[in-house]
């Protein structure tokens, strides 16, 4: 297209016309593919035996996936990877909102780094219940870890299932034990029944505690009590040294109070501050202690063929429901008995008989 600026009426001036495509910056750069490549279950086996991190997050990420391939593929290295585990400390950390546990395990997890050996933290995040979305900041309070070359940290999402743990937790801690981690710390969200599905997947159980809250009596929950192994009481610093060797005190008088664990270890109470880095040996003794105790008496290979039966059962009734909630003629008869039950027209109880003989009768017939 010729300019008119160019005419011969406008004396001196000039207009050049131009190039009709740029270059690209390197015109020898191929065009990257729009999927990303494929593994297959030998590649993911071998690249975890290896200790490739890249490698064990995409495993990681495919144990989460609920995609029907995918989980086909996860199942299949996770069996392949099964000859490798077992050989590491699970340990389950639990506590209230603002106990400091990402802080905690901060710190702990550079104390197992310093005696030579390799951690894998396995951070529950909460989901919203609305959104189903997730922060994942647990690297971002792990400042010191998450910078370390043998510190594996995999926050995950909650997605609301087991009250806060991760449905494929424990598949994630095999595939972290093949890849040569000897410590596996999981966090938990806190609140809820998470502290129940870790423990059940878990060694050595640590209960974090505040002191100096005004809460030391109500922190003492039976429940939540009767499954730690360990209570450490943090922020034990400064002016509040005093207020945390009396919440020491306070839970020591109330473990005497409850009848003896299965595996005949009484609990003990100790004092730290993650912060400043104070006591974290002590912490580590009394986790040390724990172990050599179970691995003595026959109790720490008890449990773990025990927590092995409990989530094949658990992985059965996910299947079951799975299946059940899935089926269309399921979904169109709890749709009919539903209406039913809000017009008080049927009782839920016989809604919810006829809707499972109903799933019965399809199991029948296939």
């Amino acid at each position: 297209m010729e300019h008119p600026e160019n005419n011969e009426k406008y004396k001196g001036l000039q207009v050049n016309g131009g190039v009709s495509s740029q270059p690209t910056v390197n015109p020898y750069r191929r065009p990257r593919s729009s999927r990303p490549r494929q593994f297959t279950a030998g590649e993911y086996v071998e690249g975890i035996l290896k200790g490739d991190m890249s490698m064990l997050g995409r495993a990681v990420t495919l144990v989460e996936s609920t995609a029907d391939i995918h989980q086909a593929l996860a199942q299949e290295v996770i069996e392949k990877c099964l000859p490798y585990t077992g050989n590491s400390k699970r340990i389950g950390i639990t506590g209230v909102p603002g106990a400091g546990k990402s802080t905690s395990i901060d710190v702990f997890g550079l104390h197992v780094l310093k005696q030579g050996g390799k951690l894998a933290v396995l951070a529950i995040d909460p989901s919203s219940e609305r959104t189903r979305g997730s922060i994942l900041g647990d690297k971002t309070r792990m400042e010191k870890l998450s910078v370390e070359q043998n510190a594996f940290i995999r926050p995950s999402p909650s997605a609301g299932s087991l009250g806060g743990v991760a449905r494929k937790t424990r598949e994630t801690i095999a595939l972290c034990e093949a890849a040569g981690y000897d410590t596996i710390f999981v966090e938990t969200v806190g609140v809820g029944q998470s502290e129940t599905a870790v423990h059940s997947m878990v060694d050595f159980f640590l209960l974090i505690q505040l002191a100096g809250t005004g809460d030391e009596l109500q922190g003492i929950k039976r429940g939540i009590m009767e499954m730690a192994d360990g209570i450490a009481i943090n922020k034990a610093d400064g002016d509040n040294v005093s207020r945390a060797e009396l919440a020491a005190a306070q839970f020591r008088n109330a473990l005497h109070l409850f009848p003896p664990t299965p595996s005949g270890w009484r609990p003990e109470v100790v004092t730290y501050s993650g912060y400043y880095e104070l006591n974290i040996d002590k912490v580590w003794d009394m986790i040390d202690r724990y172990f050599e105790y179970v691995k003595q008496n026959g109790y720490f290979d008890k449990k773990r063929n025990e927590q092995a039966k409990y989530w094949m059962l658990e992985t059965i009734d996910e299947q079951l429901r799975n299946d059940f909630y899935r089926r269309p003629e399921i979904k169109a008869l709890l749709e009919q008995k539903e209406l039913r039950v809000l017009n008080n027209e049927q009782s839920s109880f016989t809604a919810a008989h006829e809707v499972l003989e109903r799933y019965f009768r399809i199991i029948e017939e296939r």
